[in-house]
């Protein structure tokens, strides 16, 4: 096939219908952070079939209610200003687990970001049990996959950098590493 040659698809689909239904990524489409489409990649990804979250809310996927806010406040900040918005965090799957994703998005109106949004979910293997750490851990050590510094970290989550210094330090002590990059290297598993 050469490259002015359309690729022969599946009958009755488009091409982009047969790369959202074959993608080994989770894609998602929401409007005012209400989820409007999911592909079966993403719907598995969370123990869900994709008709059960078609309607709900980002807030069913998030570990806490509070965690569901306050990242929401960081994603609509950040996507005002770029339109896009990318972060690695830990998100509830049915059975209650927690897991490590990479995700990615992109408004359509960076005035209004959440009024429609497309979504990119990768799961990302873990060596830590996310289950067992705190809401403020699981937030700190999401600022840390970032790259954010104390100093950053303590902003973004309202606290102070000692705060931050302390909670780090415990969680070096949990997983036995010396320093920030172990850490994040030991939780990505």
């Amino acid at each position: 096939m050469n490259a002015i040659e359309s690729p022969k698809t599946t009958p009755g689909f488009s091409p982009a219908e047969l790369f959202a239904a074959l993608s080994p990524l989770g894609l998602a489409l929401s409007r005012d952070r209400v989820l409007l489409w999911v592909n079966e990649a993403f719907a598995a990804m969370f123990g869900y079939r994709a008709e059960e979250l078609v309607g709900q809310s980002f807030a069913l996927l998030f570990a806490t209610e509070s965690e569901f806010r306050r990242i929401g406040l960081r994603i609509q900040a950040e996507m005002q200003g770029s339109g896009s918005y990318r972060d690695e965090r830990l998100m509830r799957c049915r059975d209650g687990r927690l897991q490590w994703f990479r995700v990615h998005g992109h408004a359509r109106d960076i005035d209004a970001p959440f009024r429609e949004a497309a979504w990119v979910f990768e799961p990302l293997i873990s060596g830590c049990e996310p289950e067992k750490l705190t809401p403020r851990e699981r937030e700190v050590l999401v600022a840390l996959a970032a790259g954010q510094t104390a100093k950053e970290c303590a902003k973004t989550l309202e606290l102070s950098p000692r705060t931050i210094e302390k909670l780090r330090a415990r969680l070096r002590r949990r997983y036995g590493v010396n320093n920030a990059t172990a850490l994040v290297g030991r939780v990505r598993g």
